[in-house]
């Protein structure tokens, strides 16, 4: 069986294979790594008028009595909002600031009076204090470091910590774009799984669900997803019309997802809290 330290250092090298190449970066004035408030605040309306899902279900469950929610990586609110009924304090964490101050607003539409806290987990972990749930929504992918970043998580929750994330590296979906366009092919790992056999390296037994979310529209327009993809693919603006036409053979205009930060196989991971 591999040692902990064994998996955290294939995780963190699977995670370093998804860096851009050098020359491709370096050909445009773009940043890549494009993150559309305006897509996370629609997903975070979605799922706070009609909540559902597998996280939900067993977040809610934990929230038996009410009692406090910290939202790591919290977004526009997607995971803790939907949540607003059986939570008695919330802390949302996140690096940013306005994707926190649209949380903050429909955070007090719902009755709550969320404290924020701008910044990285776990570096900003010794600010947050416990709380019943710890919920942590399509953030590790993002986490190179994963095991302290685990530990904190745990040490935060008195009740359960519940993990949301993609079963496949979440930017697989640009692969085929990536080797049309730049003759690039990509990294397929890490995954799920790895989470899973990290915390059980760490001794954290933990349960978990494999689910399909439905399909829906991430983005209003299909011109607003061809531009992020174009960005997320270190093309210039002139080969916006080049990114449209392969996406559109590709089926994706008519119910434009997010192919960067989502997808429809999804797993909920679960343990217990340590605080």
């Amino acid at each position: 069986m591999p040692s902990l330290s064994g998996l955290a250092r294939q995780w963190r090298d699977d995670l370093a294979g998804w860096a851009i190449p050098e020359d491709i970066a370096s050909a445009v004035t773009e940043s890549p790594w494009v993150l559309s408030r305006d897509v996370f605040a629609r997903r975070a309306d979605r799922l706070s008028r009609e909540p559902a899902g597998a996280s939900y279900d067993r977040e809610r469950a934990v929230l038996d009595p009410p009692g406090s929610v910290l939202d790591v990586g919290a977004g526009v609110g997607a995971a803790c909002l939907p949540l607003a009924s059986r939570t008695t304090a919330l802390t949302a964490v996140d690096a940013d600031e306005g994707m926190l101050a649209r949380l903050d607003a429909r955070a007090r539409e719902a009755s709550l009076e969320p404290r924020l806290l701008p910044g990285r987990w776990p570096d900003v972990a010794d600010q947050a204090g416990p709380a019943d749930l710890v919920t942590c929504h399509h953030v590790l992918f993002n986490v190179p470091d994963l095991v302290p970043f685990i530990e904190a998580l745990t040490g935060h929750s008195r009740r359960q910590v519940v993990v949301e994330l993609t079963a496949v590296h979440p930017l697989i979906s640009l692969n085929p774009l990536w080797l049309l366009f730049h003759g690039v092919k990509r990294p397929e790992g890490p995954a799920a799984t790895d989470v899973l056999a990290i915390l059980d390296a760490m001794g954290l037994p933990a349960g978990h669900t494999k689910w399909n979310r439905p399909a829906q529209a991430d983005y209003a327009t299909g011109s607003e997803l061809v531009e992020t993809t174009r960005r997320r693919l270190c093309l210039p603006p002139e080969r916006a019309s080049d990114v449209e036409a392969a996406l559109r053979e590709a089926g994706h205009l008519s119910l434009p997802p997010d192919l960067g930060t989502s997808g429809r196989s999804v797993v909920t991971i679960w343990w217990e809290g340590s605080a």
